[in-house]
């Protein structure tokens, strides 16, 4: 009897404790940080007259994607204020029209869509440009227990009390200048913030005691240019935690290669060299094949990672299963499922090859220009665009016509999933999209 009832009470506990994990939108790209959601009924349609749980304004700009954990949804935002006489810099960027630029951390009430939290973060005076096309904040944020890392850059990063909003620790002295603005978010593992600084000057990643902000490492990239500008030196993507071999490596991809790093000290374990400039895009890693893209000008290999690398900690050449450099983005991440790459390219060409080979299966045009991931969640793939369409295609090896659902406003932001409602961020609100409690 007893034996039975411990049995009981873990399976309930395991039940809970998955239930708990599965509902949550923890960083960039969800959970496993690859866009793909195991919920089994997610919206298919939707409008602003239909489907809306609630729809919630967002002031300033910002490109973040909202997180999710409990019932809270976190997403940053950025203030500017604008310079009515803005002076070009010589050989610099174009004229910054923002004289200042002030940072937040929004908090939502997951049921309400009513803001329990608006904290004003910092102000920077005078702040590197930022192209139209980007923002000041549109690094999304980390949430964990009790925690929210917001970082905007080199503008600064901070750690807040989900429960109260009051700042717990800050870090304004990692600098960089990123030329066009940061896009870059952090990733949390373990007791580590990581974060990566790839500027027009200086390009380094480190790694942040994730309680007290300090610096338990930082590493220069030491990438060998094919071109001393700094405009193609910089870059935006977000690093990755896999496990390749049995071990967990930190996946960094940058301008011209992308390189892993031993977690807890930084030490470099290999790098594997591909050219291009400007990469965004976050590395996935499916069937023993890591999946980056480069940027521009873009292209698409598929890596296998656990290859022995020469004395130098360059991959063999081999280790490049194979590439693909037709219709592939070089903002929006791909999806891996199935044995299956998904993509959709800048343009709007969505693509499905094969995952093993990089044999083109098909591609199809769809309507409008696109920045944001996709994701997948029950066979479905969600494609939004910068015009406020979202398409929903299905994950199959043969094309079938999408689904399309319109919000006013566009989206920059990736989609969110959590429980069976869909979040998006448009470049003025947060819509709830389902909305069973």
């Amino acid at each position: 009897m007893r034996t039975r009832l411990l049995l009981v009470c873990v399976l309930v506990v395991s039940v809970v404790m998955f239930c708990a994990a599965s509902d949550s939108w923890p960083g960039f790209r969800g959970p496993t940080g690859d866009g793909r959601s195991h919920t089994k009924n997610l919206p298919t349609k939707w409008s602003e007259k239909e489907n809306v749980a609630w729809k919630t304004e967002v002031h300033g700009k910002g490109w973040s994607s909202p997180v999710i954990l409990g019932k809270q949804v976190w997403l940053t935002t950025a203030d500017e204020v604008p310079d009515k006489d803005p002076v070009p810099k010589k050989g610099g960027p174009p004229a910054n029209p923002v004289k200042e630029v002030s940072f937040f951390a929004v908090c939502i009430d997951r049921d309400t869509g009513k803001v329990i939290h608006d904290v004003k973060l910092g102000t920077e005076d005078k702040p590197g440009y930022c192209h139209p096309v980007n923002s000041y904040a549109s690094s999304t944020p980390c949430i964990e227990e009790g925690r929210l890392y917001a970082h905007f850059g080199s503008n600064g990063t901070w750690c807040v009390d989900t429960a109260t909003g009051k700042v717990l620790w800050e870090r304004k002295d990692l600098k960089c200048d990123h030329f066009r603005g940061a896009a870059s978010s952090p990733v949390v593992h373990g007791d580590l913030v990581y974060l990566i600084f790839d500027g027009f000057d200086v390009q380094y990643v480190a790694a942040l005691d994730k309680l007290t902000g300090k610096t338990v490492w930082k590493v220069d990239r030491k990438i060998k240019y094919r071109t001393d500008s700094g405009d193609e030196k910089k870059a935006y993507a977000t690093p990755a935690i896999l496990e390749i071999g049995g071990k967990s490596q930190l996946i960094c991809p940058s301008a011209e290669c992308t390189i892993a790093y031993e977690p807890k000290t930084g030490a470099e374990l290999w790098r594997v060299s591909h050219g291009g400039m400007n990469s965004a895009a976050r590395p996935v890693m499916a069937d023993g094949l890591l999946f980056v893209t480069t940027g521009y000008p873009s292209k698409l290999l598929a890596v296998k990672p656990d290859a022995k690398p020469d004395e130098t900690g360059m991959l063999p050449k081999e280790s490049v299963v194979w590439r693909a450099d037709k219709s592939v983005p070089s903002q929006p991440s791909v999806i891996v499922n199935g044995g299956l790459v998904f993509m959709v390219s800048d343009g709007g060409i969505v693509s499905c090859l094969e995952a093993m080979t990089g044999k083109l299966l098909w591609s199809e045009r769809l309507d409008g220009e696109f920045s944001a991931s996709p994701i997948l969640a029950n066979g479905n793939l969600y494609f939004c665009n910068r015009s406020g369409k979202t398409f929903v295609v299905p994950a199959e090896k043969t094309f079938s016509q999408p689904s399309e659902n319109r919000l006013s406003g566009g989206f920059m932001a990736s989609p969110a999933v959590s429980g069976e409602d869909l979040y998006l961020r448009t470049k003025t609100h947060l819509y709830r999209i389902g909305g069973k409690q």
